[in-house]
Order: structure tokens, then C-alpha cells, then sequence
């Protein structure tokens, strides 16, 4: 079974098997139908959709969440179902760009104690660039039994941050590109800069010019300050920062956490005070 990273040919190798189900995360912030446009057009054979505000998202409440909060468990567990996901299945997650939205899938479905679930490499974009098969079927809904078994140790709010910010065992960590760290620039939330005592740790770098995960030696020497720590994980909405709960998952590390509500909640939270 594959529980982080899968290459393209591993999963052409098993793409037939019943145990399979393929996840499209295809999503943009600039425009958020593209994905599901570019999968109704064409995707990796039985695979289903998921978008990131529809599926993997809650409500967002003014003044309370981030961009992306986290579903409800009811909402995901459904939706898990309706993909046909029980513990039997092997779960491969894509998307077209990073792996960042398919990384937030992986995380969720670990977050509710499904481990065999992993990331395409390099996604639908190396997919393709292989000739590897494409369709347009919409696979149909299913009826499995996804049973969820949340391990709430995963998720810190910002009541747990604010808790821990000054522990020296407590590491933050924000995976956004550095100039959004450093408060130079912000191009999608209100108020620029980072939550005091987090270190940068662009998610980016997990990956090489072309989008492959650079190896797991390159891995370890990037997070090789903090991997004896306790580390929780923060981006712009907690989508991208699964990312480096990847990559940490990668070479060995567990539990890392996440903070869901992330830079976007943080400051909303901030400025009801």
C-alpha cells in the first residue's frame, strides 16, 4: 500500500485494480471552476473530483474562519463514500499544479485514520506528459462505508497556538513563499506578516523545478533544524501547508500537526478583538 508519495508508472501499474480509487483536486484561487472544467474534459481514468471550497471546505463564517476551514465530519464523510473509499482502498490524490490541494485531501483522509492514501507525484501534468490514459467518464457515485476515526491530536486551533506560542518544544512553522512571511507582500488576505515565533519554510522548496518531490536526503537537510521538534504547520488557509506535512511524513516524521485556520484566521481572529 502507498500511504505518501506514489510516481505515475506505480499507478498505471494498479490503476485497473478494483482496490483503486483516484481523487482530481484540480482547483485555482483565480479561477475556481477551472478544475472542474479541465476534469470534465479529461482525467485520469475513474477518477473523481473533489473541489477544494465545495468538498474540502466548511462554511466560512465571517469574523470566526480562515478562507478554508475545515468540513464538517459528516460533509467529508460523505463525500469519502460517495468515492467509494473504505478501509480496503487504496486512495491516489492529484492535482495539476504543486500537489498542494492534493496534499490537503491526503492529510484529511490520515485526519480521519485512513492511511493508504497517497500523492501523485508530479500529478496530472506528468500524467500526461507520459501519454499515460485519459477519459472523460464520470465515474458513478458509490455507496461504500467510509469510516472515520478522527485523530484530533492532528489539529490545533488558535486557542492551542496561543497556548503554546512561547514553549520552547512548540515549533511553528508557515509554509507560504518567504516574501509573504517577511510581510513584503500579500496578495490574497487583508493584513501581511506571520504569527510570532514561526519560521519559513516555504513549501515550494519540497519540490524541484519540474514539480517532483526533491528525495528524501534533500528533504532532511531542508528540515533538518526542527525535525527533533514538535511541529505544527500553518499557510495562508491550511491548504499548502499539508504539503509540508507531506514531505515531514515523507522522511519519517509523525504527527505533525496542522493549524487548519491558518494566516486567514489568525488575523480575522485578531481584529474581532
Amino acid at each position: 500500500m502507498y500511504q505518501k508519495i506514489i510516481n505515475i508508472r506505480e499507478l498505471s501499474h494498479i490503476l485497473e485494480q478494483e482496490n483503486i480509487v483516484v481523487v482530481d483536486c484540480r482547483f485555482s484561487l483565480a479561477d475556481k471552476e477551472s478544475g472542474r472544467n479541465a476534469y470534465l474534459k479529461s482525467h485520469i481514468p475513474n477518477a473523481f473530483y473533489a473541489h477544494l471550497d465545495d468538498d474540502l471546505s466548511g462554511e466560512i463564517i465571517a469574523g470566526k474562519t480562515g478562507r478554508h476551514p475545515l468540513p464538517s465530519l459528516e460533509k467529508i464523510t460523505n463525500f469519502c463514500s460517495s468515492w467509494g473509499i473504505d478501509s480496503t482502498k487504496q486512495v491516489v490524490v492529484y492535482d495539476d499544479s504543486h500537489g498542494g490541494i492534493a496534499a490537503r485531501l491526503w492529510f484529511m483522509l490520515r485526519w480521519l485514520g485512513h492511511e493508504n492514501v497517497a500523492v501523485l507525484n508530479g500529478g496530472w501534468k506528468a500524467w500526461t506528459a507520459a501519454n499515460l490514459p485519459t477519459n472523460s467518464d464520470i465515474p458513478k457515485a458509490q455507496n461504500a462505508d467510509f469510516q472515520s476515526n478522527p485523530n484530533h491530536d492532528l489539529i490545533l486551533s488558535a486557542k492551542d497556538i496561543q497556548a503554546n506560542i512561547e514553549h520552547p518544544k512548540f515549533t511553528l512553522i508557515d509554509a507560504r513563499a518567504a516574501e509573504r512571511y517577511r510581510g513584503e507582500v500579500e496578495p490574497i488576505d487583508p493584513i501581511a506578516g506571520h504569527i510570532p515565533t514561526a519560521l519559513s519554510f516555504p513549501f515550494l522548496d519540497n519540490l524541484d523545478e519540474n514539480h517532483f518531490f526533491i528525495s528524501k536526503e534533500k528533504i532532511e537537510k531542508r528540515f533538518a533544524s526542527v525535525t527533533d521538534k514538535n511541529l505544527v504547520i500553518y499557510c495562508g488557509s491550511g491548504v499548502t501547508a499539508c504539503h509540508n506535512i507531506l514531505a515531514l511524513t515523507y522522511i519519517e516524521k509523525e504527527n505533525v500537526k496542522l493549524y487548519p485556520g491558518s494566516w486567514s484566521e489568525w488575523i480575522t481572529l485578531l481584529n474581532e478583538k
